[in-house]
């Protein structure tokens, strides 16, 4: 796959004090694999065990423990590669990654280098106004976790817990192909979709389980890279722009003052929203990399990628294209729509045999605020998708009008029932009788002679009687019908 080249844009650059500067970033994801064992033993990888009670002999690198490869972890990797429009490759490598770090019990890291599982391939990022940014895949490899150090259990000790020592580990690296803090949140919000899509990963970040190493350099626009500086494990997306924005502007201050910038790896403090130094950034060689003598090659059969490939769901890019070209959906409510699986399929359930666009209105609007409200997710929602049609249903036959719509969700989501029953005991039903909506259309006229004379001079205004109408009938008569009534006793078209 070729370099993708980008020409400087104008709307990203950042104005600095003796000219304009760019941004480039690249990105290191951790992705950590939905598997019940880890990766090189039986241990569980359940979250929030009580500390080292997810630990086998080998994750605590006991003498003479041989680590075992997980073959469902291996499928996870391909599947994902798979998701990213990535090269599979069919021979890989495990090596020995050497660094000291108290919860590295082995003392080294079992990870890859020169031969990873997964080579190069792609996401496509939405942005703002329409705008779509092709981001490279350098390469995905697996790798094993380390465990955790704890420095506020004791005051003068440090405790380490292994539970999450040798879980299994993707690291997914793009190629430096963002140019601004916005990018750098989409690409990560896209790859957290694709991944929960898949079904390899939770993307859970506020657990750990998703974290990203973010490298920022800044140059003059044209000019060759900049030096990197890497920002380490930000643990949330509106985090990742928040490092990007400090550390771009500290690093061409420096620049701007006739500085230099230093190489290194730095932290996010997320309080203060600055980035701090940590230590000098290690290259290759520092890590002293072989291949771990422990471990076979990986060698995969095209047949067992094929097998995976097939059954791999339905990903977001062409679900998105499926609820445009198929359903008539804007591009924008389709991407509100496929950013989460679970939203998707509570759509489509809404939309079977209804119209889509009235479907979509209520599942990202009415729907969205009120989870969003209760801080519920979808899979919790109190209105199901079946409830949910019968309302539009309902709006559709002109059973209810739209006002009276939104008062029988409220009385859903609260009580639960079916929505026709509720509409039937209640007396919620529409009124379409023409001769009751009259009479309320004539006493309203009545009560307000000096706003007819306005209506008349100025037919917009006959907006004031409709809602007026309308509140007076308690949102129950039809609002096509009140309109009709009301232009012919005003006189306007």
């Amino acid at each position: 796959m070729n370099a993708i080249v980008r020409q400087p844009d104008p709307k990203k650059l950042i104005k600095g004090a003796t000219g304009d500067w760019e941004i480039v970033i690249g990105m290191e994801v951790h992705a950590q694999v939905l598997s019940n064992s880890k990766l090189f033993s039986g241990a569980s990888t359940e979250f929030g065990g009580a500390p080292n009670s997810h630990v086998s002999l080998v994750d605590a690198a006991m003498p003479g423990m041989l680590p075992v490869i997980n073959e469902e972890c291996v499928a996870q990797a391909v599947r994902t590669g798979l998701g990213l429009n990535a090269q599979i490759n069919t021979y890989s490598v495990f090596d020995r990654k050497n660094y000291f770090y108290p919860d590295l019990p082995q003392g080294y890291q079992i990870s890859q280098f020169k031969q990873p599982i997964v080579g190069e391939g792609e996401i496509v990022i939405d942005l703002d106004g329409g705008e779509t940014v092709t981001v490279g895949i350098e390469r995905l490899h697996l790798e094993q976790d380390a465990g955790k150090s704890l420095h506020d259990q004791h005051p003068t000790m440090s405790f380490v817990d292994l539970n999450r020592s040798g879980v299994a580990l993707m690291e997914i690296v793009s190629k430096p192909d963002l140019r601004s803090a916005d990018e750098a949140k989409a690409y990560l919000t896209k790859l957290r979709t694709i991944v929960r899509y898949l079904g390899t990963c939770d993307g859970n970040m506020d657990e750990g389980s998703m974290r990203a190493d973010v490298n920022v350099s800044v140059r003059r626009p044209g000019e060759p890279l900049g030096t990197r500086c890497e920002i380490k494990n930000v643990n949330s997306i509106r985090f990742v722009g928040q490092a990007v924005d400090y550390e771009a502007r500290r690093q061409i201050g420096i620049l701007e003052d006739g500085g230099s910038i230093n190489q290194e790896t730095r932290l996010f403090d997320a309080n203060k929203g600055e980035t701090r130094s940590m230590r000098s950034k290690e290259e290759a060689h520092d890590y002293r990399y072989f291949p771990d003598p422990d471990l076979l090659p990986l060698e995969l059969e095209p047949a067992w990628i094929d097998g995976l490939k097939a059954a791999l769901p339905e990903l977001p890019d062409v679900k998105k294209a499926r609820f445009v070209n198929e359903l008539g959906l804007s591009a924008y409510d389709a991407g509100v729509l496929v950013l989460e699986r679970e939203t998707a399929d509570y759509f489509e359930a809404v939309a079977k045999g209804r119209d889509a666009k009235a479907a979509a209105n209520w599942v990202t609007q009415e729907l969205a605020a009120r989870l969003n409200k209760d801080g519920k997710d979808i899979a919790s929602s109190p209105v199901s998708a079946e409830q949910l049609g019968a309302i539009i249903d309902l709006i559709g036959d002109n059973t209810i009008s739209g006002k009276i719509a939104k008062d029988l969700f409220e009385i859903v989501w609260n009580e639960g029932g079916d929505p026709k029953t509720v509409v039937e005991a209640r007396g919620l039903k529409q009124v379409t009788d023409t001769g009751a909506i009259e009479k309320v259309v004539d006493d309203i006229i009545a009560a307000n002679p000096e706003k007819v004379e306005q209506a008349k001079a100025k037919p917009t205004l006959a907006g004031w009687f409709v809602g007026q109408i309308m509140k007076a009938s308690g949102g129950k008569a039809n609002p096509q019908v009140v309109n009709d009534i009301l232009k012919k006793k005003l006189g306007i078209e």
